[in-house]
């Protein structure tokens, strides 16, 4: 798969033959941008995240497409990086014609992007991963949405599991953006133990064993990170190595198994909590049998559920909409995830779009939750309280804020 870039058109748009204008218009694709890291810290949730996206597609493509025309992914690297992500986002809408973004996973890159990009283009924007509490009441022109509940609970969430393990000092570390600091705030609220520091770290350096020195001082039990795989790895490997932790606590963005791999043995016992959809909810089962008949194992990174439930959203506001006009898909996205409507889920987009094509007024209920926009674009959520045993990853319990 092109790192750089990808094309999913289905082969339908291709050798559409409708007579006339009509021909040029029904082969003329909607496009629907996808800013994904595919290099750097994240790296290890790009690929993931495009199949969801890619799996979404397929289905909304195989209903006949929106409109009556067929959906084209482009997807752009962000590197998780904001100057490369604002960079990338301007060129989908400038130069490849996006009608909305999906995107970004860091609240650090998403933020920018909204700010610059999708709020004065007038491009509707879901994030499927980016968590930090400033996007509730960032200034977004209303185009801003998220499929993945904010940090404000997760943190909540996080300070009474802690608690719960019997941890009655621990210390923090995280990455020095809004994700990092708003989660570190969040926990520290909610924790009834004794955060003995809470230190920042920049990402991408050669070594980080000044900030786990600081975080080490006055004997917390366990150290708390909220980081992600590119920077977390070393991270650990150098705190094991000087003898600073031997016990780690983890948010969702270090829940990736190749950060199990690279350490081993160590982190077993570790534990963490990440946003889910609840496993025996029907949207979800049906969400994960279609990833895993397409694509086989199914990752046990967080957020797959998430970008396929906004690529599916999407779609359903343009259709709702009947049009590619950003400002009537960003007031249709609160009716089609909203209620009141008929309920659909993963799987029913041909029944989603016969409904609104009749008129009628669907609700979407998403692989990763119900999906129902606040004023604000926030979601409701839950969270998985997820372990590492015996050298795999595993989810332990649903915890409901």
């Amino acid at each position: 798969m092109d790192r750089l870039g990808v094309r999913l058109l289905a082969a339908a748009a291709a050798f559409a033959s409708i007579a006339g204008a009509g021909a040029v218009s029904a082969q003329e694709a909607i496009k629907i941008g996808a800013v994904i890291p595919t290099t750097g810290p994240l790296q290890v949730y790009g690929e993931a995240q495009i199949n969801a996206l890619q799996l979404a597609v397929d289905e909304i493509n195989a209903a006949g497409g929106v409109l009556g025309r067929q959906v084209e992914l482009v997807v752009a690297d962000t590197a998780t990086n904001p100057q490369v992500g604002v960079e990338a986002a301007k060129r989908l809408v400038t130069v490849d014609g996006v009608v909305g973004l999906i995107g970004a996973l860091s609240s650090g890159v998403t933020i920018p992007i909204a700010r610059t990009v999708s709020s004065v283009e007038g491009v509707p924007q879901i994030s499927t991963a980016s968590t930090s509490p400033v996007i509730t009441t960032l200034e977004d022109n209303g185009f801003l949405f998220r499929t993945t509940p904010s940090d404000a609970l997760q943190g909540a969430v996080l300070g009474e599991l802690v608690a719960q393990q019997g941890f009655k000092k621990v210390a923090v570390i995280y990455v020095n953006n809004d994700y990092g600091k708003g989660l570190a705030d969040a926990f520290a609220a909610a924790y009834s133990g004794e955060v003995t520091a809470a230190v920042a770290y920049e990402e991408r350096q050669p070594s980080y064993r000044g900030e786990l020195r600081r975080a080490a001082e006055g004997d917390p039990e366990a150290l708390v990170m909220i980081a992600y795989p590119g920077d977390g790895i070393p991270m650990i490997r150098q705190a094991l190595e000087e003898g600073f932790f031997s016990k780690f606590i983890f948010t969702d963005g270090m829940k990736a198994q190749e950060v199990v791999d690279a350490i081993g043995a160590p982190l077993d016992g570790a534990f963490g909590t990440a946003p889910t959809g609840d496993p025996e909810a029907p949207a979800a089962k049906a969400f994960r049998a279609a990833y895993q008949d397409k694509y086989g194992e199914l990752p046990p990174q967080p957020f797959m559920d998430s970008a396929y439930d906004a690529m599916i959203l999407m779609a359903l506001a343009i259709q709702k909409a009947g049009s590619t006009e950003g400002a009537a898909i960003r007031d249709a996205l609160m009716e089609v995830a909203n209620p009141p409507g008929e309920k659909v889920g993963p799987g029913e987009f041909a029944k989603a779009k016969k409904i609104l094509e009749g008129g009628g007024d669907v609700d979407y209920e998403g692989a990763a939750g119900n999906q129902n926009f606040d004023a604000n674009g926030d979601v409701p959520g839950i969270y998985a309280h997820w372990a590492i045993e015996g050298g795999k990853i595993v989810d332990v319990a649903i915890l409901r804020p």
